[in-house]
């Protein structure tokens, strides 16, 4: 499922509200630097010169949408068709997003979704301490299994690397994981395992995040081998958190 604009919605997250979508990756293609195995996307296009919406469509684009909404949105989400911070741009759509928010509906919040892949570049490391929530994915904290999940298009990006990328914010973020077993190729996929879990812990304990979301698959994904992880167990995988204090929403 690829969003064939540039503002979409509003939607109905189940973690967020009544979101506005932002996608400033390509109509067409999704562009990303994982390729995730459940992402409702699909699996990344190749393409040799991908197409993005300029700064300034963009934030027409965006204009547009609040001035004409009957109902404003609790949150303007970016996401969209693939990684938002892979824009050239990223930093300057940030500013004018949270000018036109201002103007035109200041209760809601701007979020943003990222794969924490490109937090190595200061311009977008600073345009996301500048957003009302910085939701960063961590799927797991075990190199193979990272791999197996998001497949990064950098075969050498390691989970340490991600971890020192999260590590900049001192916790200002919300650290976001889909738990999911299933096969691909013969390969067993399944980050909820005992092994998968106590690594996992220990990453948190790391960062410190002021809030964790965990949620499983809810849509078709582009490995059809996936399972939807139970209540129960996404509870248990919380409860442990939770009772060292942490805010941990489960979205399953």
């Amino acid at each position: 499922m690829l969003f064939p604009t540039i503002v979409y919605g509003p939607i109905h997250s189940r973690r967020l509200g009544l979101s506005l979508g932002m996608n400033v990756m390509p109509t067409s293609v999704k562009l990303c630097t994982f390729d995730c195995v459940y992402c409702e996307c699909g699996f990344n296009t190749p393409v040799n010169h991908p197409v993005l919406p300029t700064r300034e469509t963009i934030s027409e684009a965006l204009a547009t949408a609040l001035k004409d909404m009957a109902q404003q949105p609790d949150v303007i989400t970016f996401s969209g068709n693939g990684e938002p911070t892979l824009h050239p741009d990223f930093a300057g759509v940030i500013d004018d997003t949270m000018a036109l928010r201002d103007r035109y509906c200041p209760q809601a919040q701007v979020c943003v979704l990222s794969n924490s892949t490109q937090l190595g570049r200061a311009d977008v490391v600073s345009a996301l301490r500048k957003v009302d929530q910085r939701i960063l994915k961590l799927d797991s904290a075990i190199d193979a299994t990272m791999r197996a999940i998001d497949c990064p298009v950098n075969k050498d990006l390691t989970v340490e690397q991600i971890i020192g990328y999260l590590e900049q914010f001192g916790g200002d973020f919300t650290l976001q994981t889909c738990f999911l077993r299933g096969t691909r190729d013969g390969q067993t996929i399944d980050n909820t395992t005992e092994e998968e879990v106590a690594a996992w812990y220990d990453a948190v304990e790391r960062l410190m995040p002021k809030k964790i979301m965990i949620y499983v698959i809810d849509r078709a994904t582009p490995v059809r081998t996936l399972e939807k992880i139970s209540r129960e167990r996404m509870e248990q995988i919380a409860a442990p958190l939770q009772a060292k204090g942490y805010e941990v929403e489960i979205s399953a």
